[in-house]
């Protein structure tokens, strides 16, 4: 019997650590979201796959295929299509068949999807450093704060 007790509260403090976590991860995202709509007319998820694509030669030294970005951006195969559709319309990106494998088509930020990637990038930057000290005020979520905090920082072509 002391074994299923035991279970138990290990289930529910992993259940709990979950529950921190996704509250930690919502309070971001609507930071991210509300500032980056506000200033530039980008959703959380536009940001990040303009940010993904932006750096894909750094990623691997060459471009990203649909199933890689949706992984990047952790996004379903169909989402992702339909994001890039959405930022293709808007002039921010551009589809082109690989050279080497005409079933494969590659997708690359336009000048003018780099131009709003730059200026949101520090609106992004700074609501997420807000977000996080704000995070970190808070008794339940400042462990999870501090935890990332503590994380090593990456080289740049680590991102």
């Amino acid at each position: 019997m002391v074994f299923v007790e035991i279970a138990d509260e290990l289930a529910e403090t992993r259940a709990q650590g979950w529950r921190t976590l996704a509250a930690l991860h919502a309070r971001i995202e609507d930071a991210l979201e509300r500032a980056l709509q506000r200033a530039h007319d980008l959703s959380v998820s536009e940001y990040s796959l303009l940010d993904v694509l932006s750096r894909q030669d750094e990623f691997s030294g060459c471009y990203l295929r649909m199933t890689q970005l949706s992984r990047a951006v952790v996004l379903s195969q169909s989402a992702t299509t339909r994001l890039v559709t959405r930022l293709e319309r808007r002039g921010m990106l551009q589809r082109y068949l690989c050279p080497d494998d005409r079933r494969g088509i590659y997708t690359e930020v336009t000048p003018e999807g780099r131009a709003v990637l730059e200026q949101a990038r520090s609106t992004h930057d700074d609501s997420l450093a807000e977000a996080l000290r704000a995070a970190a005020e808070l008794p339940e979520l400042a462990p999870l704060v501090d935890a990332l905090a503590a994380l090593p920082t990456l080289p740049a072509r680590a991102l």
